[in-house]
C-alpha cells in the first residue's frame, strides 16, 4: 500500500460514517444472501453480518471502540425499532386479547425455565458467580439484560455477547425445531422464539409470518420485565 493510500485509509478509518456504511452494507449483503436461499435458517442475516464485520475489523486491524463510534447510530435505532413493534401488535389486538391467558402462563413458565436452566448448568460446571450472573439474563433483549447484569454485579459486556449468541442460535433453530414438533400455531411459534431469543428471534419470526412476529414481540417485551423482577430472587435462592 502506498503512503498516499495508507494516509487515506487512516483518515477514513477514523470517520464514523465509514463504519456505519460497513455495518449497513454487511447487513444488505447478508439479507440478499438470506433472501436468495429462501430465508434458510442457517443463512441468518444477523449472524452473517457479524461474521462479515468481524472479518473487516480483523483484516484492517480496527479496534471495536473505533468501529462502535460509527456504528452506535444503529445501536441508537434499537429503541425506536422496538417501539415500532407496537404497530403489528395493534393490528392484531383482537387475536392477542383472545390469547391472553395462555400467553401469561407461557411467559411465567418460559422466563423461570430460562433463568433456572442457565443458573443450574453454570453451577454444575462450577462457573464463578460473576460469570453466572452475566449468563442468567441471556434470553432478554440486550439493553435490559446488560442493565440487569450491571445491577447484580456481573459483566455487561459478557452479557451482550451471550445475549447475541442466544438470539442467533434461537433464530437458526426455531423453524426446524417447530416443524419437527409439528407446531403449526403461529401464535405459539412466535411467542416461544420471542421469549427465548429476544430481538433476533423476533426479527426471524417476522420474516416467516407477521402473526408470529407480533407474538414474538409481545414475548420479548414481557420477558424483559418478568426477568428483571424474578432474577434477583432466583439468584438469592440458588446461588450461594
Amino acid at each position: 500500500m502506498s503512503d498516499q493510500s495508507f494516509a487515506l485509509w487512516v483518515y477514513l478509518s477514523q470517520t464514523p460514517l465509514l463504519w456505519l456504511t460497513v455495518t449497513l452494507g454487511a447487513y444488505v449483503i447478508s439479507d440478499r444472501i438470506s433472501l436468495a436461499t429462501g430465508r434458510h435458517p442457517l443463512c441468518n442475516p444477523v449472524l452473517m453480518s457479524v461474521i462479515l464485520i468481524a472479518l473487516v475489523l480483523w483484516a484492517t486491524g480496527t479496534s471495536y471502540p473505533v468501529y462502535f463510534e460509527g456504528a452506535k447510530f444503529v445501536h441508537f435505532l434499537l429503541g425506536p425499532a422496538t417501539v415500532a413493534l407496537a404497530i403489528p401488535l395493534y393490528d392484531n389486538r383482537r387475536i392477542v386479547l383472545r390469547s391472553l391467558t395462555p400467553m401469561v402462563l407461557a411467559l411465567v413458565a418460559g422466563s423461570v425455565t430460562a433463568i433456572i436452566s442457565a443458573v443450574a448448568v453454570a453451577q454444575l460446571f462450577g462457573i464463578p458467580r460473576s460469570i453466572l450472573v452475566s449468563l442468567a439474563p441471556k434470553s432478554v433483549t440486550a439493553p435490559v439484560a446488560m442493565g440487569i447484569t450491571e445491577t447484580l454485579g456481573g459483566d455487561p459486556a459478557l452479557t451482550a455477547i451471550l445475549v447475541m449468541l442466544t438470539g442467533v442460535i434461537g433464530s437458526v433453530m426455531v423453524t426446524p425445531l417447530m416443524n419437527g414438533l409439528r407446531m403449526t400455531d403461529w401464535r405459539a411459534r412466535g411467542f416461544a422464539v420471542g421469549l427465548a431469543s429476544h430481538g433476533i428471534g423476533t426479527a426471524r419470526a417476522f420474516q416467516v409470518n407477521s402473526l408470529a412476529g407480533t407474538f414474538a414481540s409481545i414475548a420479548m417485551g414481557l420477558n424483559a420485565l418478568v426477568t428483571a423482577l424474578l432474577l434477583p430472587f432466583v439468584l438469592r435462592l440458588l446461588v450461594k
